[in-house]
């Protein structure tokens, strides 16, 4: 069985009570942070400065999520800033292969996300540099979307393509995430579940991260 990481995503907090949120969330493994520039998604989010705010308040490790169109200049950013992992776009890039080992180098972790409509084979030949996959399974730009469930099926495929290749990054999945789909999402083969609202508009967010949790461990049980 593999241990499912959950890591809520700052885009659904409230900004204006940044140390209260994060404190509120402190039952999670990783805080993930997406980055939006305007370009490669239609929303602009926050960059570096808001992270380095962020730190102050938290002792979690980060999971910086790039949606921008030139990952190559905005990396090192965040690698200054010590993120946990660096997670940029296949579409973004000619280039994932260099991006990928910029991000070794630093001592982080490297992930390369697929938007809904990029095949998985596109991950054929980098799969074995990665240290995480993430499938989006929503059209990324805004949180809050409707989960497309196409994304079973992809992560499935991914999950196959690691095996092929006898290696296993965390397979991660952001958009539409809740405890309702779960267990299904990690009996499919993901290792880290990204809930935004699920968790930040719920009353109780260390009751919510911990119903994550409880239908994660549901989903391990019925893997193959």
């Amino acid at each position: 069985m593999n241990n499912v990481y959950i890591a809520p995503s700052v885009l659904s907090a409230d900004f204006t009570r940044l140390a209260h949120e994060l404190e509120s969330i402190k039952s999670a493994d990783y805080i993930h942070y997406d980055v939006m520039d305007g370009h490669f998604v239609p929303n602009i989010s926050f960059g570096p400065a808001i992270m380095k705010e962020a730190q102050k308040a938290t002792q979690m490790p980060f999971d910086v999520h790039l949606m921008v169109t030139n990952p190559a200049e905005i990396i090192p950013l965040f690698l200054d800033l010590g993120a946990d992992i660096v997670t940029f776009h296949m579409e973004a890039t000619p280039h994932a292969h260099r991006l990928v080992h910029l991000i070794r180098s630093a001592g982080a972790r490297a992930g390369i996300a697929i938007n809904p409509a990029t095949p998985v084979c596109f991950l054929e030949d980098i799969i074995e540099d990665v240290d995480l996959v993430l499938v989006m399974s929503v059209n990324p730009g805004f949180g809050g979307q409707k989960f497309i469930p196409g994304a079973y099926a992809k992560i499935r495929q991914v999950k196959e393509l690691c095996k092929s290749h006898q290696v296993t990054p965390l397979i991660e999945v952001d958009g539409g995430v809740s405890a309702a789909n779960a267990s299904e999402l990690v009996s499919a083969g993901a290792t880290m579940l990204v809930a935004g609202s699920a968790i930040f508009k719920a009353d109780d967010r260390e009751a919510a991260i911990s119903e994550l949790k409880h239908e994660a461990r549901l989903g391990n049980s019925t893997q193959a």
